[in-house]
């Protein structure tokens, strides 16, 4: 059996709460809008994680939400973790939660059902669904034509791989034949 770190859920205000020393994830503007979109039409379903030190509550997890309004009361699960373990959590949260992979049937069926209000979320759920999706390469655009006719070609320089697969996804269904290039 693995040892319940949780020592009690406790409401604090988020300016209150002291941010870990060596967080080490950023949030770029697009995740702080798409979490004040979420947390303006659901509210907060989901508690941040902190541990009682000298300094007073310190986050582990949490940090976006903690950030946005210092005055907003938050849900805090107080664990009784030691610094070493902290920063283990610290380290290992994101990342874990993010090796889990996408069953693309259920997400579809799951956006499908589900809409949301505010662009910011819309533009998040967009992106998730294109991250889902296989992209294509030359296996699916059949056999190499021996004679070349006339053709017009696009290049198009992405910001990185992520995004260049989001791109040969959206083209491909719109009935383009993409190449991903390389160099």
């Amino acid at each position: 059996m693995h040892k319940d770190r949780v020592v009690e859920l406790r409401r604090v205000r988020a300016g209150d709460l002291v941010p870990a020393p060596l967080n080490w994830r950023k949030h770029p503007q697009a995740q702080q809008d798409a979490m004040r979109g979420i947390l303006n039409e659901i509210g907060y379903a989901d508690a941040v994680l902190a541990r009682d030190t000298d300094n007073g509550l310190e986050l582990i997890d949490g940090h976006l939400r903690a950030s946005l309004d210092d005055d907003q009361v938050v849900p805090v699960l107080i664990l009784d973790l030691n610094n070493d373990e902290a920063k283990k959590l610290l380290l290992t949260l994101d990342p874990l939660a993010a090796m889990a992979e996408t069953d693309l049937d259920a997400l579809t069926d799951l956006l499908d059902d589900v809409t949301f209000n505010n662009e910011s979320l819309i533009a998040m759920l967009d992106a998730l669904a294109l991250d889902g999706r296989e992209i294509p390469d030359d296996a699916d655009h059949g056999s190499i034509i021996e004679e070349y006719k006339e053709s017009f070609s696009v290049m198009v320089l992405c910001q990185d791989e992520a995004a260049q697969g989001a791109l040969l996804v959206e083209l491909n269904d719109r009935g383009y034949d993409v190449r991903a290039l390389t160099g």
